[in-house]
């Protein structure tokens, strides 16, 4: 069932939303050679934890798994999503997804970005290009009476136009009065098709895009989903609010 928000639930999620928002921009100024992904997990709970609220990751659990160990995840390279922080030190040349979600007053907001650590070659830079810009092209497509697939087309069509490929086994989802909520929203799609968008709906929209093909697999500890090819991937994500007969980005500082 798709939820429908009132002014004074968006309100809470606008709140949330910004502390994502704030938790990212920081997290993403100590991303450099030699760090490690525990210590960006560190700095983006003790962040959200000093706003009165909570990291709606830590703890989550999906499908009977073991609750997920941190705050952020922290996706290396060919890692798409789900990343668990840890000891692993950051490399230059590598590039980094960062999702974070929190949780304050039982309302929830989602964001992600990818960043290069160090210098990243032009091919690297390009991935991160073309999938914050399809991203984008998502949001544009986000506005009342159109369909969901309308945002799965528009970054689908992108993506491919310039040589990648959209993950197509993890998707974009309702978020507000729960972390995952209806609908779901693919990175691929007809256009004209799927459920319809209404005012009062709060989205993330967040493309995964891979280097190589779009076959995906998951690493033994249940959570980290990698490309199949051992290719680059990044990822970049908001949460929006369909108001107004057009999306507002809502996890923007």
């Amino acid at each position: 069932m798709i939820l429908i928000k009132s002014k004074n639930e968006i309100d809470y999620i606008r709140e949330s939303c910004k502390i994502v928002a704030e938790t990212l921009q920081l997290v993403k100024k100590y991303v450099k050679p030699g760090v490690t992904t525990k210590e960006l997990d560190q700095i983006a709970e003790d962040y959200i934890l000093s706003n009165n609220a909570l990291a709606a990751f830590k703890g989550y659990s999906q499908g009977g798994a073991a609750g997920f160990p941190a705050a952020l995840c922290t996706s290396v390279d060919d890692e798409i999503v789900h990343g668990i922080p840890g000891y692993r030190v950051l490399k230059n040349g590598e590039i980094i997804s960062i999702d974070v979600g929190v949780n304050k007053n039982g309302y929830f907001g989602d964001a992600a970005l990818t960043v290069p650590v160090g210098d990243i070659s032009k091919e690297n830079k390009q991935l991160l290009d073309v999938t914050e810009k399809s991203l984008y092209l998502g949001i544009e497509a986000a506005i009342c009476e159109n369909k969901v697939h309308d945002i799965s087309s528009a970054v689908q069509e992108y993506v491919e136009l310039n040589g990648f490929s959209v993950v197509r086994e993890l998707c974009g989802h309702g978020v507000g009065k729960f972390l995952h909520e209806d609908p779901s929203i693919p990175n691929y799609g007809k256009k004209g098709t799927g459920a319809k968008l209404k005012n009062g709906m709060t989205i993330a929209i967040e493309p995964m895009v891979n280097a190589g093909s779009y076959f995906v697999k998951t690493a033994s500890d249940g959570w980290t989903v990698l490309t199949a090819d051992g290719k680059p991937s990044a990822h970049f994500e908001h949460t929006v609010l369909i108001l107004n007969d057009k999306p507002e980005i809502l996890t923007v500082n």
